[in-house]
Protein backbone atom coordinates (compact mmCIF):
# COMPACT_ATOMS: atom_id res chain seq x y z
CA UNK A 1 0.00 0.00 0.00
CA UNK A 2 3.16 2.48 0.97
CA UNK A 3 4.38 1.65 -2.64
CA UNK A 4 0.93 2.04 -4.30
CA UNK A 5 0.98 5.31 -2.16
CA UNK A 6 4.28 6.80 -3.35
CA UNK A 7 3.95 5.77 -6.66
CA UNK A 8 0.77 7.75 -7.02
CA UNK A 9 2.54 10.96 -5.20
CA UNK A 10 5.13 10.56 -7.52
CA UNK A 11 3.32 10.46 -10.24
CA UNK A 12 1.36 13.47 -9.34
CA UNK A 13 4.84 15.29 -9.22
CA UNK A 14 5.28 14.39 -12.61
CA UNK A 15 1.99 15.39 -13.56
CA UNK A 16 2.05 18.74 -12.11
CA UNK A 17 5.73 19.52 -13.70
CA UNK A 18 4.26 18.39 -17.11
CA UNK A 19 1.27 21.00 -17.38
CA UNK A 20 4.00 24.00 -16.69
CA UNK A 21 6.00 22.75 -19.41
CA UNK A 22 5.87 25.36 -21.56
CA UNK A 23 3.18 26.58 -23.80
CA UNK A 24 0.15 24.36 -25.53
CA UNK A 25 -0.57 24.12 -29.19
CA UNK A 26 -4.45 25.29 -29.41
CA UNK A 27 -6.72 26.00 -31.81
CA UNK A 28 -6.99 29.68 -32.74
CA UNK A 29 -8.25 32.77 -32.63
CA UNK A 30 -5.66 34.75 -30.69
CA UNK A 31 -6.60 37.03 -28.40
CA UNK A 32 -6.31 40.96 -29.13
CA UNK A 33 -6.10 40.45 -32.66
CA UNK A 34 -6.36 43.82 -34.11
CA UNK A 35 -2.98 43.88 -32.04
CA UNK A 36 -1.35 40.47 -32.05
CA UNK A 37 -2.09 40.04 -35.39
CA UNK A 38 -0.89 35.99 -37.18
CA UNK A 39 2.15 36.09 -39.23
CA UNK A 40 0.40 34.12 -42.07
CA UNK A 41 -2.99 31.71 -42.00
CA UNK A 42 -0.39 29.05 -41.35
CA UNK A 43 0.66 30.25 -37.81
CA UNK A 44 0.27 28.30 -34.83
CA UNK A 45 -1.66 29.28 -31.54
CA UNK A 46 0.01 29.02 -28.35
CA UNK A 47 -1.43 28.99 -24.76
CA UNK A 48 0.93 29.05 -21.15
CA UNK A 49 -0.93 27.99 -17.81
CA UNK A 50 -2.39 30.98 -16.06
CA UNK A 51 -0.36 33.01 -13.61
CA UNK A 52 -1.53 35.44 -11.27
CA UNK A 53 0.13 39.14 -11.66
CA UNK A 54 1.79 41.18 -11.26
CA UNK A 55 4.29 40.10 -13.16
CA UNK A 56 8.25 39.78 -12.85
CA UNK A 57 9.15 40.76 -16.46
CA UNK A 58 13.24 40.91 -17.64
CA UNK A 59 14.50 42.72 -21.00
CA UNK A 60 17.68 40.96 -22.29
CA UNK A 61 18.99 43.01 -24.54
CA UNK A 62 22.36 42.36 -26.65
CA UNK A 63 23.92 44.76 -28.52
CA UNK A 64 23.51 48.78 -27.61
CA UNK A 65 25.97 50.60 -29.75
CA UNK A 66 23.56 52.97 -31.48
CA UNK A 67 20.29 55.25 -31.94
CA UNK A 68 18.04 52.33 -32.35
CA UNK A 69 18.94 50.20 -29.85
CA UNK A 70 19.23 52.98 -26.73
CA UNK A 71 15.86 54.00 -28.23
CA UNK A 72 14.59 50.83 -27.74
CA UNK A 73 15.76 50.35 -24.14
CA UNK A 74 14.43 53.70 -23.86
CA UNK A 75 11.02 53.08 -25.14
CA UNK A 76 10.53 49.34 -23.04
CA UNK A 77 11.09 51.70 -19.88
CA UNK A 78 8.48 54.14 -20.73
CA UNK A 79 6.15 51.44 -21.52
CA UNK A 80 6.67 50.17 -18.26
CA UNK A 81 5.60 52.93 -16.79
CA UNK A 82 1.81 53.44 -18.51
CA UNK A 83 -1.58 52.47 -17.19
CA UNK A 84 -2.41 49.15 -17.99
CA UNK A 85 0.73 47.91 -17.70
CA UNK A 86 2.60 49.26 -14.78
CA UNK A 87 -0.21 47.70 -12.46
CA UNK A 88 0.71 44.80 -14.20
CA UNK A 89 4.66 44.66 -13.40
CA UNK A 90 5.61 43.77 -9.98
CA UNK A 91 9.56 44.45 -11.42
CA UNK A 92 10.62 44.87 -14.59
CA UNK A 93 14.85 44.41 -14.67
CA UNK A 94 16.68 45.57 -18.52
CA UNK A 95 19.95 44.30 -19.17
CA UNK A 96 22.25 44.37 -22.31
CA UNK A 97 24.76 42.30 -22.80
CA UNK A 98 27.02 43.31 -25.74
CA UNK A 99 27.35 40.94 -28.89
CA UNK A 100 28.48 37.90 -27.02
CA UNK A 101 25.99 35.14 -27.56
CA UNK A 102 26.73 33.04 -24.60
CA UNK A 103 26.64 36.50 -22.11
CA UNK A 104 23.30 36.67 -23.65
CA UNK A 105 22.35 33.12 -22.54
CA UNK A 106 23.57 34.00 -19.15
CA UNK A 107 21.40 36.70 -18.72
CA UNK A 108 18.73 34.90 -19.43
CA UNK A 109 19.18 31.89 -17.33
CA UNK A 110 20.03 34.35 -14.39
CA UNK A 111 16.55 35.44 -14.59
CA UNK A 112 14.81 32.42 -15.29
CA UNK A 113 16.84 31.28 -11.54
CA UNK A 114 15.40 34.35 -10.03
CA UNK A 115 11.67 33.49 -10.91
CA UNK A 116 10.90 36.20 -13.23
CA UNK A 117 7.66 35.15 -15.39
CA UNK A 118 9.10 36.22 -18.92
CA UNK A 119 12.09 37.49 -20.75
CA UNK A 120 11.67 39.83 -23.49
CA UNK A 121 14.78 39.61 -26.14
CA UNK A 122 16.64 40.55 -28.99
CA UNK A 123 18.80 37.94 -30.13
CA UNK A 124 22.17 38.22 -30.59
CA UNK A 125 21.93 35.18 -33.05
CA UNK A 126 19.37 33.38 -34.68
CA UNK A 127 19.93 29.58 -33.64
CA UNK A 128 21.95 28.78 -30.21
CA UNK A 129 19.12 29.02 -27.97
CA UNK A 130 17.00 25.57 -27.67
CA UNK A 131 18.90 24.70 -24.09
CA UNK A 132 17.50 27.95 -22.56
CA UNK A 133 13.96 27.82 -24.75
CA UNK A 134 13.74 24.32 -22.55
CA UNK A 135 14.74 25.82 -19.38
CA UNK A 136 12.28 28.52 -19.84
CA UNK A 137 9.27 25.79 -20.62
CA UNK A 138 10.77 23.55 -17.65
CA UNK A 139 9.89 26.94 -15.50
CA UNK A 140 6.53 28.17 -17.16
CA UNK A 141 8.80 31.60 -18.39
CA UNK A 142 7.53 33.26 -21.39
CA UNK A 143 10.27 34.25 -23.71
CA UNK A 144 9.19 36.22 -26.32
CA UNK A 145 12.57 37.08 -29.02
CA UNK A 146 11.43 40.70 -31.15
CA UNK A 147 13.11 42.48 -33.69
CA UNK A 148 16.24 39.78 -34.18
CA UNK A 149 14.41 36.76 -33.92
CA UNK A 150 15.73 33.40 -33.58
CA UNK A 151 14.96 30.30 -36.23
CA UNK A 152 12.35 28.39 -34.46
CA UNK A 153 8.94 28.17 -33.74
CA UNK A 154 8.75 27.14 -29.63
CA UNK A 155 8.62 30.24 -28.65
CA UNK A 156 6.13 33.05 -29.06
CA UNK A 157 7.70 36.11 -31.52
CA UNK A 158 7.03 39.71 -32.29
CA UNK A 159 8.39 41.16 -35.38
CA UNK A 160 7.76 43.14 -38.61
CA UNK A 161 8.53 41.31 -41.67
CA UNK A 162 12.20 42.12 -42.65
CA UNK A 163 12.76 40.32 -45.70
CA UNK A 164 9.58 42.30 -47.32
CA UNK A 165 11.61 45.38 -46.32
CA UNK A 166 14.59 44.14 -48.46
CA UNK A 167 11.85 43.35 -50.95
CA UNK A 168 10.02 46.46 -51.39
CA UNK A 169 13.52 48.82 -50.78
CA UNK A 170 14.73 46.57 -54.11
CA UNK A 171 11.46 46.96 -56.09
CA UNK A 172 11.33 50.94 -55.26
CA UNK A 173 15.01 51.76 -56.19
CA UNK A 174 14.02 50.16 -59.45
CA UNK A 175 11.12 51.83 -59.73
CA UNK A 176 12.97 55.25 -59.31
CA UNK A 177 15.82 54.86 -61.01
CA UNK A 178 14.00 54.08 -64.06
CA UNK A 179 16.58 51.12 -65.34
CA UNK A 180 17.48 47.55 -64.45
CA UNK A 181 21.49 48.28 -64.41
CA UNK A 182 23.80 50.40 -62.65
CA UNK A 183 26.28 50.71 -59.77
CA UNK A 184 24.57 50.56 -56.29
CA UNK A 185 25.67 51.00 -52.56
CA UNK A 186 24.31 48.39 -49.82
CA UNK A 187 25.07 49.09 -46.51
CA UNK A 188 24.32 46.70 -44.49
CA UNK A 189 23.48 45.96 -40.53
CA UNK A 190 25.33 44.49 -37.84
CA UNK A 191 26.54 40.96 -38.40
CA UNK A 192 25.37 38.33 -37.59
CA UNK A 193 21.80 38.85 -36.80
CA UNK A 194 18.50 37.73 -38.78
CA UNK A 195 17.23 41.30 -39.63
CA UNK A 196 20.78 42.02 -41.13
CA UNK A 197 20.46 38.48 -43.18
CA UNK A 198 16.89 38.64 -43.97
CA UNK A 199 16.70 42.05 -45.54
CA UNK A 200 19.60 41.22 -47.24
CA UNK A 201 18.42 38.45 -49.07
CA UNK A 202 15.05 40.02 -49.85
CA UNK A 203 17.12 42.63 -51.75
CA UNK A 204 19.46 40.37 -53.46
CA UNK A 205 16.22 38.27 -54.56
CA UNK A 206 14.89 41.32 -56.21
CA UNK A 207 18.24 43.27 -57.64
CA UNK A 208 19.98 39.66 -58.66
CA UNK A 209 16.85 38.67 -60.80
CA UNK A 210 16.62 38.90 -64.61
CA UNK A 211 16.41 41.10 -66.93
CA UNK A 212 18.39 42.61 -64.11
CA UNK A 213 22.22 43.38 -64.25
CA UNK A 214 23.09 45.51 -60.92
CA UNK A 215 26.85 46.04 -59.62
CA UNK A 216 25.99 45.76 -56.04
CA UNK A 217 28.84 47.21 -53.74
CA UNK A 218 28.56 45.71 -49.93
CA UNK A 219 29.44 47.71 -46.94
CA UNK A 220 29.05 46.92 -43.13
CA UNK A 221 27.88 50.11 -41.46
CA UNK A 222 26.38 48.25 -38.19
CA UNK A 223 23.06 50.35 -38.18
CA UNK A 224 25.03 53.19 -36.89
CA UNK A 225 25.09 56.57 -38.41
CA UNK A 226 28.84 57.37 -37.81
CA UNK A 227 30.16 53.18 -39.15
CA UNK A 228 27.49 54.08 -41.80
CA UNK A 229 29.22 57.69 -42.91
CA UNK A 230 32.50 55.85 -42.59
CA UNK A 231 32.08 52.86 -44.56
CA UNK A 232 30.09 54.89 -47.21
CA UNK A 233 32.72 57.42 -47.85
CA UNK A 234 35.37 54.72 -47.89
CA UNK A 235 33.14 53.00 -51.21
CA UNK A 236 32.86 56.36 -52.70
CA UNK A 237 36.64 56.95 -52.43
CA UNK A 238 36.78 53.48 -54.61
CA UNK A 239 33.91 53.50 -56.54
CA UNK A 240 33.27 57.39 -57.09
CA UNK A 241 29.67 56.79 -58.38
CA UNK A 242 26.74 55.28 -57.28
CA UNK A 243 23.16 54.67 -59.21
CA UNK A 244 21.15 54.26 -56.06
CA UNK A 245 21.58 53.21 -52.70
CA UNK A 246 20.27 50.31 -50.14
CA UNK A 247 21.16 51.15 -46.47
CA UNK A 248 19.38 49.13 -43.29
CA UNK A 249 20.39 51.91 -40.59
CA UNK A 250 22.48 54.63 -39.91
CA UNK A 251 20.99 56.44 -42.98
CA UNK A 252 21.67 59.66 -42.20
CA UNK A 253 25.37 59.11 -42.38
CA UNK A 254 25.22 57.57 -45.63
CA UNK A 255 23.72 60.81 -47.37
CA UNK A 256 26.22 62.97 -45.41
CA UNK A 257 29.37 60.64 -46.76
CA UNK A 258 27.45 61.49 -50.30
CA UNK A 259 27.22 65.21 -49.31
CA UNK A 260 31.30 65.84 -47.61
CA UNK A 261 32.30 64.40 -51.35
CA UNK A 262 29.38 65.98 -53.54
CA UNK A 263 28.20 63.36 -54.90
CA UNK A 264 24.77 63.90 -56.49
CA UNK A 265 21.90 62.81 -54.61
CA UNK A 266 20.08 59.68 -56.17
CA UNK A 267 17.26 57.08 -55.12
CA UNK A 268 17.78 56.18 -51.59
CA UNK A 269 15.50 53.38 -49.63
CA UNK A 270 16.76 53.87 -45.55
CA UNK A 271 15.73 53.18 -42.18
CA UNK A 272 13.16 55.05 -40.31
CA UNK A 273 15.85 57.78 -38.72
CA UNK A 274 13.86 61.31 -38.03
CA UNK A 275 17.18 62.36 -39.32
CA UNK A 276 17.22 60.53 -42.73
CA UNK A 277 13.90 61.79 -42.93
CA UNK A 278 14.77 65.42 -42.61
CA UNK A 279 17.31 64.91 -44.95
CA UNK A 280 14.47 63.49 -47.84
CA UNK A 281 12.28 66.51 -47.00
CA UNK A 282 15.22 69.40 -47.25
CA UNK A 283 16.64 67.89 -50.40
CA UNK A 284 14.13 65.65 -52.35
CA UNK A 285 13.84 68.85 -55.01
CA UNK A 286 17.77 68.22 -55.10
CA UNK A 287 17.45 64.71 -56.15
CA UNK A 288 17.10 62.65 -52.63
CA UNK A 289 14.51 60.43 -53.47
CA UNK A 290 14.56 58.99 -50.71
CA UNK A 291 12.36 56.09 -48.99
CA UNK A 292 12.12 55.13 -45.57
CA UNK A 293 10.60 52.20 -43.66
CA UNK A 294 11.05 51.63 -40.14
CA UNK A 295 11.89 49.05 -37.85
CA UNK A 296 9.72 50.60 -34.69
CA UNK A 297 11.92 50.55 -31.42
CA UNK A 298 8.80 49.99 -29.91
CA UNK A 299 8.41 46.38 -31.15
CA UNK A 300 9.54 45.95 -27.50
CA UNK A 301 6.62 47.60 -26.45
CA UNK A 302 4.32 44.79 -28.12
CA UNK A 303 6.87 42.05 -27.37
CA UNK A 304 6.48 42.96 -23.80
CA UNK A 305 2.21 43.51 -24.41
CA UNK A 306 2.30 40.26 -25.81
CA UNK A 307 4.09 38.58 -22.78
CA UNK A 308 1.51 39.88 -20.28
CA UNK A 309 -1.18 38.67 -22.20
CA UNK A 310 0.23 35.20 -22.39
CA UNK A 311 0.59 35.23 -18.54
CA UNK A 312 -2.88 35.49 -18.58
CA UNK A 313 -3.79 32.63 -20.15
CA UNK A 314 -4.64 34.10 -23.39
CA UNK A 315 -4.57 32.28 -26.86
CA UNK A 316 -1.48 34.28 -28.21
CA UNK A 317 0.03 33.50 -31.95
CA UNK A 318 3.37 31.88 -32.09
CA UNK A 319 4.36 34.69 -34.61
CA UNK A 320 2.44 37.87 -34.45
CA UNK A 321 3.20 40.31 -37.45
CA UNK A 322 3.02 44.05 -36.62
CA UNK A 323 3.02 46.43 -40.09
CA UNK A 324 5.63 48.08 -41.63
CA UNK A 325 5.56 51.92 -41.52
CA UNK A 326 6.81 53.82 -45.03
CA UNK A 327 6.92 57.16 -46.05
CA UNK A 328 8.63 58.52 -48.96
CA UNK A 329 9.41 61.90 -50.49
CA UNK A 330 5.97 62.03 -51.81
CA UNK A 331 4.36 61.49 -48.33
CA UNK A 332 6.73 62.74 -45.31
CA UNK A 333 4.45 65.38 -43.09
CA UNK A 334 6.44 67.85 -40.85
CA UNK A 335 4.79 66.56 -37.26
CA UNK A 336 2.98 63.68 -38.47
CA UNK A 337 5.68 61.24 -39.68
CA UNK A 338 9.16 63.42 -38.56
CA UNK A 339 9.87 66.07 -36.45
CA UNK A 340 12.37 68.53 -37.91
CA UNK A 341 12.14 70.51 -34.90
CA UNK A 342 13.80 68.22 -32.36
CA UNK A 343 17.35 68.00 -32.55
CA UNK A 344 18.36 64.66 -31.17
CA UNK A 345 18.34 62.13 -33.56
CA UNK A 346 15.19 59.15 -32.84
CA UNK A 347 13.26 56.71 -34.96
CA UNK A 348 10.39 58.55 -36.39
CA UNK A 349 7.73 55.58 -36.22
CA UNK A 350 6.95 55.01 -32.89
CA UNK A 351 2.90 54.61 -32.31
CA UNK A 352 0.63 51.27 -32.99
CA UNK A 353 -2.67 52.39 -32.39
CA UNK A 354 -3.99 49.22 -32.46
CA UNK A 355 -1.48 48.09 -28.78
CA UNK A 356 -2.10 51.21 -27.51
CA UNK A 357 1.09 52.23 -28.22
CA UNK A 358 1.05 56.04 -28.40
CA UNK A 359 4.66 57.27 -27.29
CA UNK A 360 5.76 61.04 -27.96
CA UNK A 361 9.39 61.79 -28.25
CA UNK A 362 9.75 63.72 -25.06
CA UNK A 363 7.98 60.20 -23.31
CA UNK A 364 11.02 58.05 -24.94
CA UNK A 365 13.65 60.32 -24.71
CA UNK A 366 13.46 61.42 -21.05
CA UNK A 367 14.39 57.80 -20.09
CA UNK A 368 17.83 56.24 -20.01
CA UNK A 369 19.34 53.28 -21.34
CA UNK A 370 21.66 52.06 -18.44
CA UNK A 371 20.89 48.97 -17.33
CA UNK A 372 18.95 48.63 -14.09
CA UNK A 373 19.50 47.00 -10.69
Amino acid sequence: MNLRVSALALAAVFAATAALAGPKVVAGPGADAGCFKPWSDKTKFFQWEKKAGPYRIALVNGFVGNIWRIQMVKTAKAFAETPGIKENLKEFKVVSTGTDVAAQLGAMEDFINQGFDAIVTIAVAPDGFDRIIRLADKNNVVVVPFDNILDTDKVMMVNEDQHAMGVMSAHWLIDQMGKTAGDILEVRGLPGNSVDRDRHVGFREVMEAAPNKFNITEVVGNWDPGTSQKVTADALAVHKHFDGVFTQGGSDGTVRAMMDVKHPFVPMSGEGENRFRVQIADYAKDGLKGMSYGQSPALVAIAMKAAISALQGNVMPQLVSIPIPVADYKTLKAGENYFPDLKADFFAPNQFLPCGVTFTAPQIMSQSEANTK
